[in-house]
């Protein structure tokens, strides 16, 4: 059985996201850490879009690993330095989710954990 969304049409009216996702019983959870667009050797790319490639990458890694996918997305909540940067991080988003839309927050924070980090990624995903 897969996740029920429960719109009460707030998302529509911002974006890609649903308002609520529910959780079947006895699903199997999967939780990630804060992801960075690090590159597996330690390399950083200087600029957003390439940050956010390579952090959505590592979450659809991690999914695939736990046999999900970004269709089994509940919340996932993006951590941006730069509010300029919002544009350029949507575009990469939108393309790895396609037509998933997992509840969803965007905060925008002085710092992450490295300076050189422009954003970070969580994300919690279900499947039954």
């Amino acid at each position: 059985m897969a996740n029920t969304i429960h719109d009460i049409g707030i998302a529509r009216q911002i974006g890609a996201y649903s308002d609520a996702l529910e959780v079947p019983a006895n699903a199997r959870w999967l939780v990630t850490s804060g992801t960075p667009g690090l590159a597996l050797d330690g390399s950083l790319p200087k600029d957003i879009a390439g940050q956010a490639e390579l952090a959505w990458r590592h979450i659809v890694s991690m999914l695939e690993r736990a046999d999900m996918t970004v269709h089994d997305l509940v919340k996932v909540t993006h951590y941006l330095v730069n509010a300029a940067d919002i544009p350029a991080y949507v575009k990469v988003r939108s393309r790895f989710l396609g037509g998933a839309q997992p509840a969803s927050m965007l905060l925008t924070v002085s710092a992450l954990v490295r300076p050189e980090f422009l954003l970070e990624v969580d994300a919690f995903a279900a499947r039954a």
